[in-house]
């Protein structure tokens, strides 16, 4: 596991909730490549949506810049080895999608 490796650059999550992403993340490089950053994303993002609820975004890889609104409580970014990884939660819009996109005729 590279759960020990990882360095927190900015958070603003409980603990309890940093070890979750960091558990996640560990887990998601055991299972993938670190080459494979949208494997790796996909996987922290639905299992912190099961564990932790709905609306969870997760960006992952060696270089991006970002500015992102999220939930007080709900931001973390660190980084394991070479790879970063940013996750964090934004309002999830529960309208459905046909009211919202409206088929073309």
């Amino acid at each position: 596991m590279l759960e020990g490796k990882a360095v927190v650059g900015e958070t603003d999550m409980l603990q309890t909730m940093q070890q979750d992403a960091l558990h996640l993340a560990a887990k998601a490089l055991d299972i993938f490549d670190v080459t494979e950053s949208t494997d790796i994303a996909r996987f922290i993002k639905k299992d912190f949506d099961m564990l932790r609820g709905p609306g969870w975004q997760c960006i992952v890889g060696t270089e991006f810049g970002s500015f992102v609104t999220h939930y007080h409580g709900c931001f973390i970014y660190f980084n394991i080895g070479s790879i970063a990884i940013m996750l964090f939660r934004c309002a999830v819009n529960q309208v459905d999608e046909a009211n919202v996109f409206p088929a073309l005729d």
